[in-house]
């Protein structure tokens, strides 16, 4: 075996070494992974509070259900007051 052929064999067993120690960093890295998971958690809430707001919204402004704050205040009141 030639110098020149050694000297491509050191620098391909260098190459090899280093992409190896660089996915071993990389696998065991784990900085960005707490902002995701929140990123994923609030993305989710979001999301079922949508569908909610979707699900609930003809009862909320259906006038048929009787939704009506001041009225139930009101009915409240007194009741607590001829008690």
């Amino acid at each position: 075996m030639n110098i020149k052929q050694e000297l491509n064999n050191i620098t391909i067993k260098q190459i090899v070494k280093n992409v190896k120690n660089e996915l071993f960093s990389i696998k065991n890295e784990s900085t960005g992974q707490g902002a995701a998971e929140y990123i994923l958690l609030f993305g989710g809430v979001i999301v079922i509070a949508i569908a909610a707001l979707l699900i609930y919204r003809t009862y909320f402004n259906n006038s048929q259900t009787g939704l009506n704050a001041s009225e139930d205040i009101k009915d409240v009141r007194n009741l607590m007051n001829s008690s």
